[in-house]
């Protein structure tokens, strides 16, 4: 066993994550409340909820039925790695799709993908930069046997002006990215350490508030990593974010109950979001008030 694994809980930012979102309390204001309406608009588009798909790549009943899940949910559906083919065959279920692409070290494996989002109609596109590195060094890491490389300033100006598809960059974590982002070009950012690939990483949640603050509505903020429920959603909503992005929780739901099971789950969690919202007195996504949030302090 190798000294990171011998010590699985020491700054496993999966873990600091799970006990971050689980230390914020929320303050009741129900009185006078209505029911509240969890519409939202990402990139222009209409969507009936702001609990968004994580960008999951190769499942084993196809990426094509996991569009299908957010297509009937009316969810966002972020997909992550997989061919041009693929991506035609999950943008033709109509769903409301962001394709994040991964940090190729052939730039023609990134502009293919970038071109064919937009001859396909995708929503939006963008680049999952943490997965450049390596876990364990700052070498270049390979992804399902693909170089990547670390891209450069110039590198992420060029993709973004490629395109006149709204960008989004994976794996902010600071207020120094989400302002180098918005720089670039960016139209949004998804707050993210992807399964830990940082170790000793901040919560998204945890930087949300700062980095709302210092981009105003200039970018659109999607929280990334760990969303088990429609409450997690509801205190990242509060913080600042547009929309929260949800994996792993899909998953078992698209396995066993197939398209129609993955978005009967996010209901499910847009359910939870709403009774969170009427009980905090919020009329709509972009009425929750920051300050219903309340750290715990015993």
């Amino acid at each position: 066993m190798d000294q990171m694994n011998e010590r699985p809980l020491r700054g496993d930012s999966v873990e600091l994550n799970r006990r971050y979102l689980d230390s914020l309390l929320v303050e009741g204001r129900i009185v006078g409340a209505e029911h509240p309406d969890t519409r939202a608009v990402l990139f222009g588009r209409e969507f009936s909820t702001p609990i968004a798909t994580g960008a999951l790549s190769h499942l084993k009943c196809g990426m094509a039925a996991f569009a299908e899940g957010a297509k009937l949910a009316d969810a966002p559906c972020f997909v992550g790695m997989g061919s041009p083919e693929e991506l035609k065959s999950i943008l033709a279920t109509g769903a409301g799709v962001i394709r994040i692409i991964k940090p190729y070290a052939d730039p023609d494996q990134i502009l293919c993908r970038i071109a064919c989002c937009e001859e396909n109609g995708a929503l939006a596109v963008g680049m999952d930069v943490e997965h450049s590195v390596d876990v364990r060094d700052d070498a270049d890491s390979t992804v399902a046997g693909y170089a990547m490389k670390l891209p450069t300033l110039a590198d992420l100006k060029r993709y973004i002006s490629s395109t006149k598809l709204p960008f989004v960059i994976k794996g902010v974590l600071s207020v120094h990215d989400a302002l180098v982002c918005r720089d670039l070009g960016c139209a949004g950012v998804v707050l993210s350490h992807h399964n830990a690939l940082m170790r000793w990483a901040v919560p998204p949640a945890m930087v949300l508030p700062e980095i709302r603050r210092a981009v105003g509505d200039d970018l659109c903020l999607i929280a990334d990593g760990g969303i088990a429920d429609g409450y997690d959603a509801f205190k990242c909503l509060a913080l600042g974010a547009d929309a929260v992005s949800v994996g792993r929780p899909l998953m078992e739901p698209l396995y066993r109950g197939g398209p129609e099971g993955m978005a009967r789950e996010i209901a499910s969690f847009t359910a939870e979001l709403r009774t969170m919202m009427v009980r905090t007195g919020s009329k709509d996504i972009k009425g929750i008030d920051p300050a219903v949030i309340r750290p715990a302090a015993w």
